[in-house]
């Protein structure tokens, strides 16, 4: 059993339970610590916070898959939290998805997103989004799951369908990304409960929710509806971001250090850090 099994398999029970989960958006060691400390069952790591996160800039695609990896490693190695990772289009075609699957699965995730949206841009869209055709998704899904090593490496085939060419093509995808194996379906853009409907109607595997209608929260309705992780967004990174600002701008200002709000006590850094258990290896070994 490698050090990673324990955590997939608790990802898989996710998938194969009964219950809708909100998991929690994390971006680094430390917010995954949280995360894990306050009791989410999975952390989400997207690849926009990634692009924001490790390159300052914006969720277009300028990311590389190393740099993805690697956060996704410095996370994964920092606790037991099961993460699920956005790997966008897998970074290129079929073979470079094969390539991107060897990598997070290597680095310790628990289960990861293949999209079929066309990524990166390409010249003269104007940023508006497409999709690939379904042959080419289903490509990448059929190399997505071929790539895997340790079966225990939940894949998820994910479409922004329902916001791009409509619930008809969305169910179309879901399904024919189930029948070349993936292990559930990740959905972006559902934003009515009769869209939902229509697409938990047809498709059995499990899914996952991003981009919902805020009508949609209800995790009672959403377990109903076969959905087992449902997206609330990325708003700890922005928290973090202001946090920062605002600490800055106020000792730009002249605000003395120990008169500064919002700042973590001793006992929340000792524990973020695992600094006992450091302290107790440092008597150990040293």
């Amino acid at each position: 059993m490698s050090r990673w099994s324990a955590r997939r398999e608790r990802f898989r029970a996710v998938l194969s339970g009964s219950a809708c989960v909100y998991p929690g958006s994390v971006f680094d060691p430390v917010s995954a610590r949280i995360a894990e400390d306050l009791g989410f069952e999975v952390g989400m790591f997207a690849g926009s916070i990634a692009s924001m996160t490790v390159l300052g800039a914006p969720d277009i695609i300028v990311l590389t898959l190393s740099e993805f990896a690697e956060q996704a490693r410095r996370i994964c190695r920092a606790g037991e939290l099961p993460l699920l990772c956005d790997a966008d289009h897998g970074y290129g075609n079929a073979m470079n998805v094969a390539r991107t699957v060897e990598e997070l699965e290597t680095a310790g995730v628990a289960a990861l997103s293949i999209e079929d949206t066309d990524l990166p841009q390409p010249f003269g869209t104007g940023g508006k989004a497409r999709l690939l055709s379904i042959e080419e998704g289903v490509g990448k899904m059929r190399a997505a799951v071929a790539a895997r090593r340790d079966t225990g490496i939940a894949i998820a085939g994910r479409t922004s369908a329902p916001s791009i060419t409509g619930i008809a093509d969305t169910i179309a995808r879901a399904k024919a990304y189930a029948d070349v194996g993936v292990d559930a379906i990740f959905i972006v853009g559902v934003k009515t409960r009769t869209d939902l409907d229509a697409i938990a109607a047809e498709v059995k595997l499990p899914l996952i929710l991003g981009g919902v209608g805020k009508d949609l929260f209800d995790r009672d309705w959403l377990a109903s509806r076969g959905v087992r992780i449902c997206l609330q967004g990325h708003q700890p990174f922005a928290a973090a971001v202001r946090a920062v600002h605002d600490t800055l701008r106020a000792l730009r200002e002249g605000t003395s250090p120990d008169a500064l709000e919002g700042i973590a006590d001793e006992a929340t850094m000792r524990r973020v850090m695992r600094q006992d258990d450091y302290a107790q290896r440092m008597k150990d070994w040293l």
